[in-house]
């Protein structure tokens, strides 16, 4: 039974395109257009989160070993990206479909205004029958500036555009029960979006051409599962891998999603670096928070406010022992906040709609 999925984020990691020498691989990347091709003609929408610039940069550029390491990656992506969203142009075009480069940053990510203006953007070129090529600005970013990897990108990028599923093209099958070059290993089919534990074998290897590891994919899909949106870690070098994926035909590890959750917390999830302020809540208000009833956060749950923020302000919550739980949106300031904690009969510092809950943060350690 085929995956009824109507729009669809796929990622194509740096190990997926580029050869062990560090160039690209070009029949893999027309092999991957023709399957997504395919995709296109069965009426679904494409959005594709793609690696591969500097690769593509190396093809064309020598630049010196000695040389400073960002500013030769900041050159390296200025010139593959070119060479890269040509490729992708004209193997779409031989397919009759155009495609559109975008280039982000994660501070494109972080207010609401241009995180609306950006979605936006998207939504015309879907209508338009048009694939986003989408890849991080590297030429603007710097290191504390970037995002983890692509991987994290495409999950904003799934969330924004509430996708039905999220297809992560690794060089591996899945997530593994245990190293992968053990022959007792196995792929784990399916991981619930609520799992934990997940970290005590996964391996914290990265990737020989990418940022990110096993792990860190892991995080990002259980954090995309809990919003509503299935993710699958495929391998990328396997033959026919999207349609097999789609048709259910394949070995892959698929996140089983939650319910859709709304726009606020798809944004929320994925806003930690921009929150204003800090709320510690006691024991009692975190059972509430992550019980199977919906519950906003009250001021008698809070034990403590910190930072400056105003109404509408993403504030992180941290427990008893400052583990971060979950992000929300204040509906007062940090001052009214502060003259209430503990009080009863109070209204919501956090309500329930604008609230994200990290899912591994409810299990009692």
């Amino acid at each position: 039974m085929a995956l009824a999925y109507k729009r669809i984020i796929i990622k194509i990691g740096s190990n997926v395109l580029t050869l062990d020498n560090g160039m690209p691989d070009l029949a893999r990347i027309e092999h991957l257009v023709d399957q997504i091709a395919g995709i296109k003609k069965q009426g679904k929408e494409v959005i594709l989160v793609s690696s591969g610039a500097v690769a593509s940069g190396r093809s064309l550029v020598q630049v010196s070993e000695k040389a400073d390491a960002v500013a030769s990656r900041q050159l390296l992506a200025a010139v593959g990206q070119v060479k890269l969203i040509n490729t992708y142009s004209e193997l779409f075009g031989r397919h009759g479909l155009a495609c559109a480069q975008v280039l982000v940053t994660k501070e494109d990510f972080r207010d609401r205004l241009h995180y609306q203006n950006m979605k936006n953007c998207f939504r015309m070129l879907l209508q338009h029958d048009i694939i986003p090529v989408i890849n991080e600005n590297d030429v603007v970013s710097v290191t504390e500036l970037m995002f983890t990897d692509n991987d994290e990108l495409a999950g904003l990028v799934a969330s924004m555009l509430d996708a039905d599923g999220l297809i992560i093209l690794s060089n591996v099958d899945g997530i593994y029960n245990g190293n992968p070059k053990d022959a007792g290993s196995e792929v784990i089919q399916e991981i619930d979006h609520a799992a934990t534990g997940l970290s005590s074998f996964i391996t914290t290897q990265r990737s020989q051409f990418g940022r990110g590891g096993m792990l860190t994919k892991s995080h990002m899909a259980r954090r995309v599962a809990q919003l509503g949106i299935a993710v699958h870690i495929a391998n990328g070098k396997t033959e026919n891998i999207l349609p097999r994926l789609l048709e259910e035909s394949v070995v892959n590890t698929r996140f089983i999603p939650k319910q859709a959750a709304s726009g606020k917390k798809k944004w929320l999830a994925h806003n930690e670096n921009y929150a204003k302020g800090i709320v510690r809540i006691n024991q009692g208000a975190k059972e509430a928070l992550f019980s199977s009833k919906a519950s906003s956060l009250l001021p008698v749950g809070v034990t403590g406010v910190s930072g400056e923020f105003l109404k509408g302000d993403v504030v992180k919550l941290l427990d008893e022992n400052e583990a971060l739980l979950g992000l929300g949106i204040a509906e007062y300031g940090s001052d009214k906040a502060q003259e209430r904690i503990g009080q009863k009969n109070q209204k919501p510092l956090v309500h329930y709609d604008y609230l994200f809950l990290y899912p591994e943060s409810g299990v009692s350690s």
